[in-house]
Formats: structure tokens, sequence, C-alpha cells
């Protein structure tokens, strides 16, 4: 099935939202895995709406996740938005003579009509309905103006609309991927709105238009379009097009199960991407809010997820965005990096923080690389790598709770001072050559062994009970480091 093509077709009202990202994914693992094409257009016929930079957004934001498009609307190597592909242009807002020919032919068969409806009348009309509890739709109104009317009002400059002709109580039905056999009445249809007064389509108009003429054959978008898709049906049948494959998702929900929104806290993936959540966390993570994969697997790679996803698994129900299970899953992803590669995502943290310079970055490398070592096992997310590896930056040793103040200031600590100065004493430099050993050596020297022997030099060095590989400690300390934390604790908890 190497001709599947989909697209997602977001608006640049805001900044990409995680829902819409979900979208965008799955759009990308169904065309990668049957060999397919994936698009990206830009809807941006609200121009109420319209976010400037929105639009430059959207593409950095689908790309640094590597929901990566092969055809629309991209940036080119200056920043500029360019446009590739055979079924251009991409950005609806530039497709407008497309779709008042289109318009032009749905009125002159009869399935579209002008509106003159001002929108206080509209109002007025809604008031009743709701006031008589009736369903709230278009009463028809202006429906069966002659042709003689509608040109003489139009010759007056009467503001007007062009609203679709829905048929009187017909059955439309269709059969959605993930909902299954769809039938909704016309009669409880409106007669939608497709071209409003200033000249631009209506999504309704413009999607059903672009998606037969880009030749799309799954229309994959959220669940609160179902209510649509019979006006899409039947446009599609008022042109003579055959319909698209349409698979509508489950919403992304928060923990109280409402719709994931602004209100609830970050929600655009830029936020997420300034947290420190990597890609490949985030991706795996959203690719499971609503999918169920077949097995016991939860830790995916993009590949994998290519080859395993099917819309099949795709539930029904909303998928609860968990920060708790993100967390997990992205901590797994930062635990499977090579050392080298968490080591350039987590600078700009430490450079942002002033722990480092980008001087370090490129002088002190094999120092950096080992304090992320000691730290890569004990974060969630990127961000936390200056809050853990704080330790190694400042001069003064901080005990994490009562429990290890406690500990410092026991008797043995003197003597384990004296001890570990006496072995500093031996080397110019600390490396892991002289931490084979180092311990037993100090075993030795002060008869203290096993947790009486690890948990005070732990406190005294790093003012915590637990954490890293003391060895690997004390080569990113370095010696001064070490005799400084000495120094320190001798004076503050000894005396």
């Amino acid at each position: 099935m190497s001709n599947v093509r989909v697209r997602f077709a977001p608006s640049p009202t805001g900044y990409l939202h995680i829902g819409g990202l979900r979208t965008a994914l799955y759009d990308y693992l169904y065309a990668k895995q049957l060999g397919g094409n994936y698009i990206l257009r830009i809807e941006d016929t609200d121009r109420n709406r319209f976010v400037d930079d929105a639009m430059k957004n959207l593409i950095e934001s689908l790309t640094w996740a590597g929901v990566v498009h092969d055809e629309g609307v991209f940036l080119n190597e200056a920043g500029e938005i360019v446009q590739k592909g055979e079924y251009g242009p991409y950005i609806q807002s530039e497709r407008l003579e497309i779709y008042k020919e289109h318009l032009d032919r749905l009125i002159e068969s009869g399935h579209a009509y002008p509106c003159f409806c001002s929108k206080e009348r509209l109002e007025t009309v809604r008031e009743q309905q709701r006031a008589s509890n009736e369903m709230m739709k278009y009463d028809g109104h202006c429906r069966s103006l002659s042709k003689e009317e509608i040109d003489a009002r139009m010759a007056a400059g009467e503001e007007y609309v062009v609203r679709l002709r829905m048929p009187e109580n017909v059955d439309i039905a269709f059969d959605d991927t993930i909902r299954g056999h769809v039938s909704i009445n016309s009669d409880d249809v409106d007669d939608q709105v497709l071209m409003k007064s200033d000249g631009f389509p209506t999504y309704h108009l413009a999607a059903v238009v672009d998606d037969h003429l880009m030749e799309i054959t799954h229309v994959v978008r959220g669940e609160e379009w179902l209510v649509s898709t019979p006006k899409h049906i039947y446009l599609n049948e008022c042109f003579g097009w055959e319909a698209p494959q349409y698979v509508h998702l489950p919403t992304v929900l928060n923990k109280e199960k409402k719709k994931l929104s602004k209100r609830h806290g970050d929600v655009a993936v830029g936020d997420f991407k300034k947290k420190g959540y990597t890609k490949e966390g985030l991706i795996n993570y959203l690719a499971l809010v609503g999918w169920s994969p077949e097995g016991d697997q939860e830790i995916f790679s993009m590949e994998e997820l290519i080859a395993a996803f099917d819309f099949a698994r795709v539930s029904k129900a909303g998928g609860v965005f968990d920060v708790d299970k993100l967390n997990w899953v992205n901590a797994q992803h930062i635990r499977k990096m090579s050392v080298s590669e968490l080591t350039d995502l987590c600078a700009p943290y430490l450079i942002g923080a002033g722990k480092i310079t980008e001087a370090d970055l490129a002088e002190r490398r094999p120092w950096l690389e080992r304090l992320i070592s000691t730290v890569q096992e004990r974060i969630e997310v990127l961000s936390e790598v200056v809050e853990r590896s704080d330790l190694y930056f400042r001069e003064e040793v901080i005990p994490e709770t009562p429990e290890v103040e406690e500990m410092l200031r026991s008797e043995g600590v003197p003597v384990l001072i004296g001890a570990i100065r006496t072995e500093l004493a031996q080397v110019e430099a600390i490396d892991d050559e002289f931490m084979k050993g180092f311990f037993k050596r100090i075993q030795k020297a002060t008869g203290l062994k096993g947790k009486n022997l690890f948990m005070p030099s732990r406190a005294m060095i790093t003012g915590q009970l637990h954490g890293p590989d003391m060895a690997a400690v004390f080569v990113v300390m370095g010696r001064e480091g070490i005799e400084m934390r000495l120094n320190f604790v001798e004076e503050n908890f000894t005396k």
C-alpha cells in the first residue's frame, strides 16, 4: 500500500500543542510503516486568531521531535519558510482562488447558497432555540432566496457568507477506522458556512478541497471533528469525489479526565523541550497515550514504533496524560544514551545556571563527561542535572538531612579525615588508578569498614548518604575539591 498519503494540518493560532504532536506522530508512523507520504499543510484561513511566529514554531517543534514530513512547509537554512512538493501551495491562504472556483461550482449546482443573515439575527434565532430547547442550527432563512433577490442584494453591497445546503432527512454514513460505523441524519446537521464574509473559506470547505486535490488517502484528526464529518462526506458527494478514510483519535486528557489545555499547565511542545524532556522520551510516551502495543514493551525507539504501530489498537476512550509516567519513560531513554550524547544535551542547562562556561564544554570535556556519568542514573529530565550536580560546584558541604549532620559530628570523622588526607598527600591528582584500592587502604588505616566507612566518607564529601559511585565522585571533585570539603567538615562539624 505504497500510495498512502496522510497530512497533518495545524492552524497557526498558537504553538504546537502536545495533542497536535500526537496526531502528527500517528500520521508519521502510519505513513512510514506503509512506505507512504506524510504532508505538513498549514490551515491559516482563520485570520482573526493568526499568530505571527506560530508557523515557524510548528515546523521547529515537529523537526526537533523527529516527526519530519516528506512534503509541505519547511524552514530553509536561513530560517525562512519554503514549500516543497508537487501538490502546493501547502499554505491555505495562498489557495484562495482554488476555493473560490470550487465554491462557484457548488453554488451553480445548487449545493451551496449565499446567506445575508446578520450576526444579530443569528444570535436571536439561537436564543429562541435555546429557550425552546431545540437543536442549535441555522434556520434556513436564506435557503429559498431567488436568483434575482440574491443578485440585487449583492449589487447593493450587502455582506454575506456562503452555506452548504444539506439535504433533508438523509442518513449519511461512514466507517471510521477507530469509531467504527457512524450514521447521522442530515436533519441533525447544520447548513455549514463554507465561505466567510471576508472571502476566506472555513475549515470545512478548504480541508475537503485540499484533501482531494492533494490525494490524501487517510484523514487523521481529533475526535472533536467527528460531528463535522457528515458535512465533509456530503461535500465530497457534491463534487463527485470519493471521500478519504477517516481516523478520529481519542482526546488527550489530564488526570481529572478533562481535555488537556493551557489552563492545566504547560501543554506546548516547546514547554516540554525547555524542561528537559528528550525527544525520544516524549515521542515514546505520546505514542502510548491512546495506543496499546501488543505485548508488554513500553520503551520504544522511533524505528520500533514505526514497526509496531497499528490504528486497530488505538482506544476509543481518551488517553490520560500522566506526567509521572512520562518522567519514567524519559528517564529510561536518558539511561540508554551514551555519556557523550547526554553531555551535549545537559550542557546548556549547566551553562544557563552558571555552573560551566561554553569554553569548559570544549576544554574540559573528559571531566564534564565523567561528571554527567555520575548523575545519569539519577535524573528523569535533563534540567535536573543542575540540582544533581550541584555538589561538585560548591565549596561547602550541606547536609541533606539531620541524619547526615549527625554522622558528620560522629567521633570517627576526624580519624577518617586524617586518613584521607594522608592518602591525598601521595598524589598530584586523583585518577581511576589512584582510586583502585583507595577505600581498602583507608579501612586498613582506620579500622573502619562497611557502612561505618562508606557512609561517613560520602557524607563528608557530598553531604548525602546515598548517591553515585564514590570513586567517580572523588575523580570528578579532584584533589583540591576533596581537600576543600575535608577542611569545611573539620571546621564546621568536628569542633
